[in-house]
């Protein structure tokens, strides 16, 4: 695990809202983070809140990034749907190139792309998921940063030549082995926003997590990127404890390109 590093993305996902109802606090959420993580219209998000929101990341200079995920509005895309591996990349292109339409007419070219919720953690241990998801971003552009976690999805990047992202989850629960526990796990979700600025700038400084079992284990991997779930009740005091955090050990929030481009000078010296 690189230490070295001493600045990290902070990210939320957004644009979750859809047709008449509203999800997360976009607004604020905005005036916390240097990326953004943008439903595409699959699992969440339509038209209208992709403009509005892909609009007001380009005026505040917010990295663009592309959230597929499954057509699954029913279950905001946490639920495994049955899908062959054309139809993970065909979906997958078709929703970057539908946030593609709109980061282009507001003059903002997408960074990245995090696959959302369940094809995004299925994608960690499923070769299927991984090769779909990462042969339509090959395809598309293959300067899109792809955000994930340890495992498959990461080695299938690395294989096409596509630049990785790791991410910790900020606001969620993790196991011994270095990964998030299931939603359905006890500890799953944290709700002490100066807990979760705490275990950030662990992550970020010594490359370790405590487990929900108490254990402090190794992470397994860079924290580029931190996220923050939009749809969490508490989200906006989440931010403003991680941010205050991040402040406090001297730690800077910037875009992902800015870390990964850090981390590579660090490399080569």
């Amino acid at each position: 695990v690189t230490l070295s590093i001493n600045s990290v993305a902070v990210v939320a996902d957004l644009g979750e809202s859809y047709g008449n109802y509203t999800i997360g606090d976009d607004d604020a959420l905005l005036g916390l983070v240097t990326a953004s993580n943008i439903a595409c219209g699959f699992h969440a998000g339509d038209p209208r809140v992709m403009d509005a929101t892909v609009k007001a990341c380009v005026e505040r200079g917010i990295e663009l990034g592309a959230h597929p995920g499954y057509p699954d509005l029913v279950g905001f895309g946490r639920r495994l749907i049955e899908a062959s591996e054309e139809e993970i990349r065909t979906d997958v292109l078709y929703q970057i190139g539908a946030l593609d339409a709109f980061a282009r007419i507001h003059g903002g070219k997408i960074s990245h792309v995090a696959p959302h919720g369940r094809m995004g953690s299925i994608a960690q241990t499923d070769a299927k998921h991984a090769r779909a998801i990462t042969d339509a971003i090959k395809a598309y552009d293959p300067s899109y940063i792809v955000i994930c976690q340890n495992g498959l999805l990461a080695d299938e990047s690395r294989k096409r030549g596509l630049q990785v992202g790791y991410v910790f989850l900020a606001d969620r629960g993790y196991g011994e082995d270095g990964m998030p526990v299931s939603r359905n796990s006890e500890g799953a979700l944290l709700h002490d926003p100066e807990e979760i600025g705490r275990r950030v700038v662990q992550v970020v400084t010594e490359g370790t997590v405590r487990a929900v079992t108490g254990k402090v284990v190794p992470l397994g991997h860079d924290a580029d990127v931190v996220l923050l779930h939009g749809d969490h009740p508490q989200v906006l005091q989440n931010g403003m404890a991680l941010r205050a955090a991040l402040d406090k050990a001297g730690i800077k929030a910037t875009g992902l390109q800015e870390v990964l481009a850090e981390k590579a000078r660090l490399a080569t010296v």
